[in-house]
């Protein structure tokens, strides 16, 4: 802009001393002056122009950046509304701990109602004798009773992963070599290990080919009634001297239980409290006792025993207990198994009989349990 104005002004200087000759010149000279005035004009209007046409930019640009500065403003206060203050950070902490709080107090009134409506004040103080039943099956599989009251069936299940269930009247008619089962049940699918237990008539198992699925099956017709995932369960065996059993069911003088081994605990052992009718999953203890060179545990009692040997085989102890009501607060002294060096595979307690059923390398055993009162076991 500056520039033109000078060219203005010397236009107009050009024009006034051509004026004043003005009279004195000829035609030619008063065309010369009419030219330079309209170019006078011509610049005057284009300088106008090309200053009005960079106002109208700038103003652009100021509205532009006007617009992006709303807009930023605009995402700032979102921002400030979306980022929680102190305060409520606080109250969100306080509202998290009080649920904990209400889950933890939920799972003590289990607990407690477990404790409650089963009062059971039994405790093992020795496991006194051993009888050999038969010799039937596989080295490896598990047989018991069904511990429910009335009935006196017998079930066999040989190997650890199978499909067929040989039941026998009676412990009788079991023990006679030359009496074939009553009934033999085909399963429209195969089970895993060897920590089944039969409960009222239905099978409780773990399903081959999962890593921790439970099935209730009835017994009558061999269908699947229900089934559930057992959380943290079978991502290793349950005992280390029974690689094929992740999942080991047990029934005692509280109802239906399942014990496994938790990567997340370090292999130790946890036992968890079913219902017997749904599945749910009642209340889990997480114990101290290791699955390393455990051959297979059973609970009396809600307290669990777990057996030790060697991957050779030797003579059977139980060096470690847990007990869910916290009644029994003394070392655990060693108690061996009648003097026999050998391995079970399955070890089943019955609450009705107070005896062991156990596979001892294709022999069905029974072993005699002796208990007293939980007072009477502490002051020892």
């Amino acid at each position: 802009i500056v520039p033109t104005r000078m060219v203005l002004l010397l236009l107009l200087s050009l024009c006034l001393t051509l004026g004043s000759v003005q009279s004195q010149g000829s035609s030619q000279d008063a065309f010369i002056i009419q030219y330079l005035e309209r170019r006078l004009v011509q610049m005057e209007v284009s300088s106008f122009l090309h200053y009005f046409s960079s106002t109208t930019k700038v103003k652009s640009q100021v509205d532009s950046v006007s617009v992006r500065v709303d807009r930023v403003e605009r995402e700032l206060e979102y921002l400030e509304n979306k980022i929680p203050t102190q305060s409520n950070i606080e109250m969100e902490e306080a509202l998290l701990e009080q649920q904990v709080k209400a889950v933890e107090l939920e799972q003590l009134k289990k607990k407690a109602k477990i404790n409650v409506e089963n009062d059971c004040s039994m405790a093992l103080s020795q496991i006194k004798s051993l009888k050999i039943v038969k010799k039937s099956g596989d080295p490896n599989g598990c047989w018991f009773k069904d511990p429910s009251e009335g009935s006196n069936k017998v079930y066999l299940f040989s190997g650890f992963r199978n499909n067929t269930i040989l039941e026998y009247k009676s412990l009788k008619s079991f023990t006679k070599t030359s009496t074939p089962p009553a009934n033999e049940v085909q399963l429209p699918f195969h089970w895993q290990g060897t920590g089944h237990v039969i409960y009222n008539g239905f099978l409780y198992c773990h399903k081959a080919d999962t890593p921790n699925e439970i099935l209730k099956v009835d017994l009558l017709n061999g269908t699947v009634v229900d089934s559930t995932l057992l959380p943290g369960a079978g991502r290793l065996p349950v005992y280390s001297l029974n690689p094929n059993t992740y999942l080991d069911m047990a029934v005692d003088e509280l109802g239906l239980w399942v014990i496994h081994a938790d990567v997340e605990y370090g292999g130790n052992l946890v036992i968890t409290k079913l219902d017997k009718v749904s599945l749910a999953v009642e209340y889990t203890w997480d114990t101290q006792c290791r699955s390393s060179d455990a051959e297979g545990a059973f609970l009396i009692c809600g307290t669990l025993y777990v057996v030790y040997n060697t991957r050779y085989g030797g003579r059977s102890t139980v060096q470690c207990l847990y007990d869910i009501h916290d009644t029994i607060h003394r070392l655990v002294p060693v108690m061996f198994f009648p003097k026999r060096y050998t391995s079970h595979s399955s070890i089943h307690y019955h609450p009705g009989d107070k005896q062991l059923y156990a596979w001892d390398d294709g022999y069905q055993t029974i072993y005699k349990v002796e208990t007293r009162s939980n007072a009477q076991v502490t002051s020892q």
